[in-house]
């Protein structure tokens, strides 16, 4: 072990209390002007560093902090505090990892999670809260920034159990990848009201990111060793970034943070 780690259970309550005086005071003062897109990517369950590729040109390693033994399921971006949000097998397991300081921020346990293989996750950011694909069902769990259970959405109609998850944060939905063939995406309300559909145009993978700005997602592509392909609104591929990926998310860089 190369770091000091160790996973809080949620529930902790001088943690809790310690954290949600620092998380109100930062709510309250904090303020971000946006700045480029950027993309980060895992190449696989077992990275040794996330890939930060966009905004200024070339691309930067940031340390993924994962044990020999930890394996990824989902990858999520908060371009508010400028954190990545790593889902560790077998889903319960939270890293956050502070980007700008490439160090591990906190890590917690999510007892309110059936057992299973794990996923994806999004980050909301105007509240921080943590959307969790749950194994095998067609809902999520949402979490506060410190890991607490708020609620199990339930997804209405029911697609098929989803495979990736990203969040729009300009009309303020949640856009959940669901594994059939052709794969579809599904914009839901935060109350798990379905709002629309596409279909993609190509295989892909599990994972699922959204440039609001833009209206285009960012999807790996099907298959081992494939890299994240880009998608318009309507669901029609427009291009492939370089080099392959299995995780995506992605959001703006700010320029200035006052906190």
């Amino acid at each position: 072990m190369n770091h000091p780690r160790s996973f809080l259970r949620t529930g902790d309550a001088s943690f809790a209390a310690t954290f949600l005086t620092a998380t109100m005071a930062l709510l309250a003062t904090g303020c971000a002007t946006p700045g480029p897109l950027h993309v980060y990517s895992a190449a696989d369950a077992r990275p040794t560093a996330i890939l930060d590729a966009g905004g200024e040109g070339g691309r930067v390693d940031i340390p993924a902090f994962l044990e020999p033994t930890d394996e990824l399921t989902g990858l999520a971006y908060d371009p508010f505090t400028d954190h990545l949000f790593l889902r560790l097998a077998p889903g319960n397991r939270i890293l956050v990892v502070d980007r700008p300081a490439r160090a591990v921020k906190r890590a917690f346990v999510v007892h309110a999670l059936p057992d299973g293989p794990g996923g994806d996750l999004a980050v909301r950011p105007r509240n921080g809260h943590i959307f969790l694909l749950l194994p095998g069902e067609p809902a999520l769990l949402e979490l506060t920034r410190l890991g607490e259970r708020v609620q199990t959405l339930r997804l209405v109609p029911a697609p098929l159990p989803p495979t990736g998850i990203a969040y729009d944060p300009i009309q303020d939905r949640l856009l959940v990848l669901s594994p059939a063939s052709p794969a579809r995406i599904a914009a839901y309300d935060l109350d798990g009201r379905e709002q629309g559909t596409i279909t993609l145009d190509r295989e892909v993978g599990a994972s699922l990111a959204f440039d609001s700005e833009r209206r285009e997602y960012y999807v790996p592509m099907a298959g081992s060793g494939s890299p994240i392909g880009v998608f318009d609104q309507h669901g029609r591929w427009q291009r492939n970034l370089e080099g392959a990926a299995g995780f995506v998310d992605l959001g703006p860089r700010s320029f200035l943070r006052l906190f």
